[in-house]
């Protein structure tokens, strides 16, 4: 049996754009979006339901779709980035990732020796997988925010570690770390968000962000390649224009 394939992973590889899909939490719902054909789905671990004892399904219904499933934690713990990817996972996101040694720690936790320290045992995602401890970086995508002003002026030396595979510049903490909350079109907050991108593109790494209809054009121009969106936008819109038609039509 070989190894299932990371989808967003080699689609940047082919210098495609990947796309994730935000908002899911059930494996039914997964299961259910899968033939829109995005390339991953986010877990959230963070700010969500998500934990270890849900892993097992919600990553084997992204596996049925050929989806990569990304885990967002909630902590940078070496424990809890192998753990989750041992549950299945075949991407982390790790939050507020500010400087070096905290990049350095997220690719420790995340990749097999002799890249990291994660601990040896065989994720859900090799089981059957010849020689799985071997190949398994090859597939694991790591993935952290940059979400504070720290990490922009840091920048330069997260962005030295090797084994990350997405820098993904996240608005909203971003904005209340200098001092704007719930104002992230504020000029200043743009100007920084939109150089960290610039400086991720030109470092030749890979850059991610959080879209929606309006702007996603614009970061596809600047060179970003890993896409997540929300889906309770369209939810939202679908629906009240669902509502006017029937409205407008008494």
């Amino acid at each position: 049996m070989n190894l299932r394939k990371n989808r967003i992973k080699h689609k940047v590889s082919n210098g495609e754009i990947a796309f994730i899909a935000m908002g899911l939490t059930h494996p039914d719902d997964i299961d259910s979006f899968g033939p829109n054909n995005f390339d991953g789905i986010w877990l959230e671990g963070e700010h969500g339901w998500v934990d270890a004892s849900e892993l097992g399904n919600l990553t084997r219904a992204c596996d049925i779709w050929g989806m990569t499933s990304v885990a967002r934690i909630n902590s940078n713990d070496q424990g809890l980035i192998y753990r989750t990817l041992d549950r299945g996972a075949q991407a982390i996101v790790v939050p507020h990732v500010n400087n070096k040694k905290e990049a350095q720690n997220v690719v420790d936790g995340g990749k097999f020796a002799p890249l990291g320290k994660r601990g040896l045992f065989t994720s859900r995602q090799g089981y059957g997988v010849e020689d799985y401890l071997l190949k398994a970086n090859d597939e694991t995508s790591l993935i952290v925010l940059i979400e504070d002003i720290e990490a922009w002026e840091n920048l330069d030396e997260i962005l030295s570690v090797d084994g990350i595979d997405t820098f993904f510049v996240a608005p909203s903490d971003f904005a209340a770390s200098m001092g704007y909350i719930n104002n992230i079109t504020h000029p200043e907050v743009q100007e920084k968000l939109d150089d960290s991108i610039n400086r991720i593109v030109s470092s030749g790494k890979t850059a991610g962000t959080l879209a929606n209809d309006e702007n996603v054009e614009k970061f596809v121009d600047m060179g970003v390649r890993v896409i997540s969106v929300g889906i309770y936008d369209w939810l939202g819109k679908g629906s009240r224009n669902f509502i006017d038609k029937a409205n407008s039509a008494l």
